[in-house]
Order: C-alpha cells, then structure tokens, then sequence
C-alpha cells in the first residue's frame, strides 16, 4: 500500500495518517490486491475537505467530501469510496453470470434434418421487361435472379449472375 499525503492550509497529524492506513488496509482487504491512494486535505474557513484517490488494477476512485469537521470529511469520503467499491465488484459479478448464463448453441446434424425442403418464393414481375431491365433489376442488389417475362415473346425467362461475373439468361423453349 502506498499512501501520499497533501495538506493545504493544515497538517497532517498521527492520529490522522493511522486512522487514513487502517482504512485503507480494510479497502485493499475488499478489493483483494494493493491499492494507491493520494489523500489531500484541506481547510478554507470553515469547510474541512477530504479529497481520496485511489488507483487500483481496474480503476481509479476519487472521492471529494466537506463538513465541518477533517475527522468527519474522511470518515465521510471512506464511506463513499467504499459504497462505490462494493457498487462496481457488483456490477463485474453481474457481467461475470450474464456471460456464463449463455448457454452454449451446437448445432447437431441428423438424417431428417439434412433433407432438402423447398421454400416458395414470390421473386417475379408480372410485366413484360426487357433483358436489360432485368439486369438493371438484378444489379440494384435485392435479388440474386431475376424472373420476368420477355417483352417480345410474352414467355418466361431467369437472368442470374455467373461465378465468372457475366450474366446468365434461361429461356424455356
């Protein structure tokens, strides 16, 4: 533990660096590894304050509190680098189950569900298009092919793009 003292406008007495150790001694206790701390005090007319800074692995906790008495300002100021301590060991606990909450998803392959279903598809216009139409259809990104009807012959047709990167038209005959 290594613990600075600053005083401003007042001193630093023994009775104060023991009490400010045996508090500390009770945070590194919770947190269960050594801690830093900067305590600063000061006093402006009738305002004692107590100013902590504790550095840890995960964070750094500072606290500010004000009364009227140090003794108070630093029993104040412990009590709420305590409460904030006991505040984020919780929530690391909660982020701690959530993740072990999650169940783990395997897919498992059996014989029925390797059988290939058909699923229907409403993919097609109406309106006689031309080829190029089709492709400009194709090429806006919403569709891997295209089923349309040929604007001369009134018949069905498919365009889809290649692996090669051209187009391909199916005509039934």
């Amino acid at each position: 533990m290594n613990i600075n003292f600053t005083a401003r406008q007042t001193q630093v007495t023994p009775d104060i660096e023991k009490y400010c150790e045996k508090r500390l001694k009770a945070i590194e206790k919770k947190l269960g590894y050594k801690v830093e701390a900067d305590i600063i005090l000061s006093v402006e007319k009738y305002r004692n304050i107590a100013e902590i800074h504790v550095k840890t692995r995960r964070a750094t906790l500072n606290t500010i509190e004000e009364t009227g008495n140090m003794h108070s300002s630093l029993d104040a100021a412990f009590d709420h680098l305590v409460r904030r301590i006991n505040k984020e060991k919780a929530k690391f606990r909660e982020r701690k189950r959530q993740k072990a909450r999650v169940p783990h998803v395997y897919e498992t392959f059996d014989e029925e569900e390797t059988e290939k279903r058909v699923i229907r598809s409403r993919n097609y216009t109406l309106k006689p298009m031309t080829v190029e139409e089709a492709i400009l259809q194709l090429e806006s990104g919403k569709r891997e092919v295209v089923i349309f009807r040929m604007f001369d012959s009134e018949k069905w047709a498919v365009i889809y793009r290649r692996p090669d990167g051209h187009y391909g038209l199916i005509e039934p005959d």
